[in-house]
């Protein structure tokens, strides 16, 4: 059996880990790069196998670091199958036409704009090619053995990250292989805490947080005094999130706070299409997460919800504080660009970044204190305050990552670590270790391994 790590080794993104046994290819996640150009780039280069030879994809979940490469995999001649939880196929449909349309316009806007490094700007991937993929997908029961072929079954088991999110055992040649994908917080404001794996050969578990604990906070306490401050200092809050989850847990949290009389009256704005398309996939899938129907509701109700772009461009130059939650959650494309646009280089304006920020995007330049940054090919000078709330991520830190191994009943032969920068990974490998006396690794891109 032959394991390569094809992305997310050494990186957060990019996830596609391959199997191979017995003539069957397997591949576990099919992301995409996001992050520093070098990384980017690698989005438009083939994979070392023919696509047309790989059997299967096995989805983890819908954020598109592990589904945005299927519609250059289906393009590229995989007609195999890809199984999936039911709302990660809803999420993946999603994600998928949104970043083909988003890929489409910015393409077309770097044309008429002539600032294209290239001579044509082209998508990764059109709207056309994303509908390709779908008559692929296959919905899958969790806990339940999903036979792949005569000696290789799957079971998935919930991870807790967003909604749809498993964890992959893969049983073959008498061996056990326990893919994390992206493990969720134990204490997760709605979702349940994630299943722990009993038996595994080997482990090939996620690393984004493997150096970090995340802060004992209330981020209800500094989510309120984020947005009072702002709204005293006559200023607009922008809170860049991704639609699936994140964007929903605050949509939460600031319906309680405002429940509660803790923060003003001023417009609550939610501008991601995808993310109000994300709250009927809420509603369909209840036995997931821990919101009622009338919760749902009445959180709802609280909102401005704006699809059209003409709407945004209203809310944009609207002069009234008000508090907006936009797509995307790394600021690397989507409507909260054309926010920033207008608010970042004013010092009354606030952004809250409450997700993971992968290197080389804005959000994480941001973060890092950068004094200006690019947009649609232009330099806009940082004026704004930049705040964290990082007990808002839907990522494990070290602790969840250790507790998640802490039922296995048997010792695995390897623990490989992936999807995480070196540093992280590498601080988890030596804690992995130090508590349980793991054989543990951190792969590189590109690698093959023997098992």
């Amino acid at each position: 059996m032959k394991v390569t790590f094809l992305g997310g080794a050494g990186t957060v993104t990019g996830s596609k880990t391959l199997v191979e046994s017995n003539g069957i290819r397997i591949l576990i996640d099919c992301g995409q790069f996001q992050g520093i150009k070098p990384l980017r780039e690698l989005n438009w280069e083939p994979l070392s196998i023919l696509p047309s030879t790989i059997d299967y994809v096995l989805l983890t979940h819908g954020h598109l670091d592990h589904c945005g490469w299927l519609p250059r995999l289906v393009n590229q001649g995989f007609e195999g199958k890809i199984y999936c939880t039911s709302p990660t196929k809803e999420i993946t449909k999603l994600i998928l036409r949104d970043s083909a349309k988003i890929q489409e316009e910015e393409a077309n806007q770097a044309n008429e704009g002539k600032y294209s490094k290239h001579e044509i700007a082209e998508p990764l991937y059109t709207v056309e090619q994303v509908e390709h993929v779908l008559p692929l997908f296959r919905v899958i029961q969790t806990n339940e053995e999903v036979a792949l072929d005569a000696e290789i079954s799957a079971v998935f088991t919930n991870a807790g990250h967003i909604l749809g999110a498993c964890s992959i055992a893969l049983h073959l040649e008498n061996k056990t292989l326990v893919f994390s994908g992206d493990i969720g917080r134990d204490d997760d404001v709605l979702l349940f805490a994630p299943t722990q794996p009993q038996k595994a050969d080997y482990v090939f578990l996620e690393s984004t947080y493997g150096n970090r604990i995340h802060p004992d906070e209330d981020v209800k306490l500094l989510l309120g005094t984020y947005i009072n401050n702002a709204y005293h200092n006559g200023g607009t809050v922008i809170i860049p999130s991704f639609a699936v989850e994140r964007a929903q847990t605050i949509m939460y949290l600031i319906w309680q706070l405002k429940q509660e009389d803790k923060i003003p009256n001023m417009p609550y704005i939610i501008d991601t299409p995808m993310g109000i398309s994300m709250l009927d996939i809420f509603e369909k899938n209840k036995k997931w997460h821990k919101l009622s129907s009338e919760e749902c509701d009445a959180m709802c109700k609280q909102f401005s919800m704006i699809s059209d772009y003409q709407e945004t461009i209203n809310a944009i130059y609207d002069k009234r504080s008000k508090v907006v939650i936009a797509a995307s959650g790394m600021i690397t494309g989507g409507r909260v660009l054309s926010y920033l646009e207008r608010y970042i280089g004013l010092p009354e304006t606030t952004v809250i970044i409450v997700g993971y920020q992968a290197e080389g995007t804005r959000g994480r330049k941001l973060l890092d204190g950068a004094k200006e940054i690019k947009i649609r090919g232009k330099y806009y000078e940082v004026q704004a305050k930049i705040l964290e709330i990082e007990g808002l991520s839907a990522h494990g830190d070290q602790n969840d990552l250790l507790n998640w191994l802490s039922a296995l009943e048997n010792k695995p032969k390897k623990v490989f670590l992936v999807h995480g920068e070196n540093q992280p990974a590498d601080e988890l490998r030596i804690k992995i270790q130090e508590k349980y006396g793991y054989d543990c690794s951190v792969p590189m891109m590109g690698q093959t391994i023997e098992l």
